[in-house]
């Protein structure tokens, strides 16, 4: 009875230990695997850091290019096929995860798409966009249609973060696109260059089409407001970018050509759709007159951004006269005691 259960003992760790290293073994994955004549993007899953990856573009059998990366963890890698005299007809890519070049391949998968042909186009991208805000899409539809929507940010080959918006409603017709905006959730790196990358895909007819571009990250902003008066000025700046921007505002007064007063403030700092007002005073009150002032929005390195240019009319300020004031004040009581003194004749004749 004791040797049974020793015996039994010793069989489950044996299976545990082998669920274990079967779980090692299908731990690191290709999870997912897209391409067409531009570009490729794959997901990876599991401990896959420091692996090699290899992309191939096959036409019927024959290898035409291929694109090799190293792996630092699980995510969406990216790439793009160089341009080539291609062929109207099928084409695959498949794509292979290794731990060493002489080892054996520990996941693998393959993509097929047709290149050339003429197919229904169940919706039609009109615009597309990325830039230092996010991605900007217009999209319409022959028939109303429901799409997934993949928005990524790439840096270098790899995507570093990846969002899925479902079933999106595409009604809009050809003559009126609908638009899609969506705003980075990143902190961006001002004069680094990322890629804006969107999958869309129809499930129903199992249509999918990549749209991608590059761009240089920078900051922005921009002048919403402003007002002068004899006493000082104010601007509203707004931030335009997901690059943080620490800039100033240089307002410049001046009258029948000469700059009499220049004042620079620096302005909180700004990502996209926030706003804050920088205020200033003169060192005196502006004498009457007209003066114009040139208000300028500058970034980093005094980059020029944005400007306003208004007109002050500073008018005599009203000064009161102690005099008249006191005759204006005496009037109604002189003319209350007359009133009275009528009164009391018309009272003694009767």
């Amino acid at each position: 009875m004791r040797i049974s259960a020793v015996w039994h003992l010793a069989v489950q760790v044996v299976l545990a230990a082998m669920i274990a290293m079967a779980g090692t073994a299908h731990s690191s994955e290709i999870a997912n695997l897209y391409s067409s004549m531009d570009s490729a993007d794959v997901t990876l899953e599991g401990d896959v850091a420091g692996m090699a990856l290899r992309l191939d573009l096959i036409d019927e059998g024959r290898l035409i290019m291929t694109r090799n990366l190293t792996a630092d963890g699980p995510g969406t890698w990216v790439i793009r096929w160089p341009p080539f005299n291609a062929e109207k007809g099928s084409y695959n890519v498949c794509t292979s995860l290794w731990k060493n070049k002489n080892g054996t391949a520990v996941s693998s998968k393959c993509y097929s798409f047709f290149y050339g042909g003429v197919e229904p186009i169940r919706f039609d991208v009109r615009d597309f966009r990325a830039d230092s805000r996010g991605m900007h899409l217009a999209i319409s539809a022959s028939d109303p249609t429901v799409v997934d929507l993949y928005y990524m940010l790439i840096d270098g080959n790899k995507a570093v973060y990846v969002t899925r918006e479902q079933v999106i409603p595409i009604a809009g017709s050809f003559a009126m696109p609908i638009t899609k905006d969506y705003a980075w959730k990143q902190i961006l790196e001002n004069g680094h260059e990322y890629a804006g990358r969107v999958k869309i895909v129809e499930l129903n007819h199992n249509q999918t089409r990549v749209f991608m571009n590059s761009f240089l990250a920078v900051d922005d902003a921009m002048i919403t407001e402003t007002y002068q008066d004899e006493t000082g000025a104010s601007a509203t700046v707004i931030g335009n970018s997901r690059v943080p921007f620490e800039g100033s505002l240089r307002f410049i007064l001046s009258q029948n050509g000469s700059i009499l007063n220049t004042t620079e403030k620096r302005t909180p700092v700004l990502l996209t759709g926030d706003d804050e007002t920088v205020e200033i005073t003169w060192n005196n009150t502006l004498e009457p007159g007209i003066y114009q002032l040139r208000t300028v929005l500058l970034g980093q390195g005094g980059i020029v951004k944005d400007l306003e240019e208004n007109v002050i009319e500073a008018k005599p300020l009203v000064r009161s006269n102690a005099a008249d004031t006191v005759k204006k004040a005496s009037f109604p009581a002189g003319s209350a005691a007359l009133a009275m003194l009528m009164i009391v004749l018309l009272m003694r004749r009767r």
